[in-house]
This record gives structure tokens, sequence and C-alpha cells, in this order.
């Protein structure tokens, strides 16, 4: 049998969340984490992170680029996202408040009017400061 490699660009937004889900659960196992995709988000979440130890279970959120919204606010909820290659994960009231520390996201017009905030590019101090939740 020989495999071929798909194209990303290619999928379908469901695939693409299939595929994202299933390269950040790969490296979560590095860490001891069991994941199961939910058939609808679960109070937020896409995912749910269950540790080898039961010590702790992760309610996540999956995408595309890093992301912040008003609904995610104080649901205990984490963010997965990749940047330039990388997959980050960090729970999202802590993403908000380094993003207000870091960035003008808070004062857009998108998260006043809409209440959330999205970028493919986000800038070089908010990575910076986002370097510890690194998968």
């Amino acid at each position: 049998m020989q495999l071929k490699r798909i194209a990303y660009s290619k999928l379908n937004s469901r695939q693409k969340e299939i595929f994202n889900f299933q390269k950040v659960a790969g490296l979560l196992a590095e860490y001891g984490f069991n994941c199961m995709k939910l058939a609808d988000d679960w109070q937020g979440a896409d995912f749910l992170a269950y540790h080898k130890d039961g010590s702790q279970t992760l309610k996540v959120q999956l995408k595309s680029r890093p992301m912040i919204g008003k609904k995610y606010i104080g649901k205990s909820l984490f963010m997965a996202f990749p940047v330039r290659n990388a997959w980050y994960m960090i729970e999202h009231d802590n993403l908000v408040a380094l993003v207000g520390k870091h960035t003008a996201w808070l004062t857009s017009k998108s998260w006043r009017s809409h209440g959330s905030y999205s970028s493919a590019n986000p800038n070089p101090k908010l990575l910076g400061a986002l370097r510890s939740s690194k998968l």
C-alpha cells in the first residue's frame, strides 16, 4: 500500500477540524492525555483531554488561529491553535489577559461590537508571551 499525503488547503472546514484535532491529540498524548472528540460543542469545548493519572480533564476549543471570544470567558476552557507550524494551548481567560497586555485586540471594533477577535499573524510580543503554552 502506498499512502499519499493530502493538501490541507483542499480540505473542507469539517475535514480541517478533524485534521487539526488529530494533530493536537497526538501532541497531547506526549503529555499523558487521551483526547475525545465531542459531537457538538459541549460547554464551548470541541474535545476533552483526560490525563492518564486522572488528575485533569481539560475542555478544549480548537481553532485554526489565535482567537478570543467573550462567550468563552469564565468557562475554564482551553484554546488550542497553530501559529507558524507550531501548536499552542492556553486557558482562554489567560489568553485574554496576555492579549490585553501585548496587543490592541481588546480595543478593536471586532471585540467591542462582535465579542471576538482572531489573528492569523499575532505580533512578536504576544508570541513571546505564549512561549510557555507551546505544545
